[in-house]
């Protein structure tokens, strides 16, 4: 599987585009892992509209909370 930003970026589910590391998704996670967040692309389109990327809003997102 071939990885670049530009098909990153399309297929980013993220609503905050202004982000930095939008369509980068190494620094995406870099960036959410010590602060104990999930990014916004693994929510539902629902749960990412909260903008709360805490682990426990994304347990109630998935349902397993």
């Amino acid at each position: 599987m071939e990885c670049t930003l530009e098909g990153n970026r399309k297929g980013c589910t993220c609503t905050y585009v202004s982000c930095p590391h939008h369509g980068r998704c190494c620094a995406c996670v870099a960036n959410h892992r010590p602060k104990h967040e999930v990014p916004g692309c693994l929510f539902t389109p629902a749960g990412e509209a909260l903008w709360d990327r805490s682990l426990a809003t994304f347990l109630r997102d998935q349902g397993k909370a």
